[in-house]
């Protein structure tokens, strides 16, 4: 797919909808609720989740059909983590038996957990920049109705 990604139509509508083009009135909404820690996700993945998932929750950014992209999150950060813990310990360029020096296998897995994380944390709007694109999904508040007597 080319060029942006489609902005949701919630935050079209929040905006005035400046483009001026037409809705998806068919868009589909998901279910909420909270979504439980998947079982596979290793232990710091999951220290993870309890960190953050309520938190997104209360902000109206999580449902129970974003437990995937969640999860995959978490689960990066929990490899990026013990990458980084391995890379302490070792050191970051190598010798090979032949003579070479290479980069340290630790220092890649790092690198590449830390992008997926985060593509992960701008769908999330983990970000602070993330955040002011993210629509937020709760119904607003009503307001407060006073009687004056």
């Amino acid at each position: 797919m080319r060029g942006r990604k489609p902005k949701p139509s919630a935050l079209r509508r929040f905006e005035g909808n400046p483009g001026k083009r037409g809705f998806n009135h068919a868009e589909p909404l998901p279910p909420d609720g909270m979504p439980d820690c998947p079982d596979h996700l290793n232990e710091v993945a999951q220290i993870e989740w309890d960190r953050i998932a309520r938190s997104l929750y209360d902000m109206g950014v999580l449902t129970l059909v974003d437990r995937a992209a969640l999860a995959a999150y978490c689960q990066a950060y929990g490899r990026w983590v013990e990458a980084e813990e391995k890379l302490r310990t070792t050191p970051t360029l190598l010798k090979t038996p032949s003579g070479y020096v290479q980069q340290s296998p630790w220092l890649g897995i790092a690198n590449k957990q830390m992008e997926l994380m985060g593509r992960y944390m701008s769908e999330l709007g983990i970000t602070p920049a993330s955040r002011s694109r993210v629509v937020n999904l709760l119904p607003e508040p009503a307001p407060e109705t006073f009687v004056f007597k």
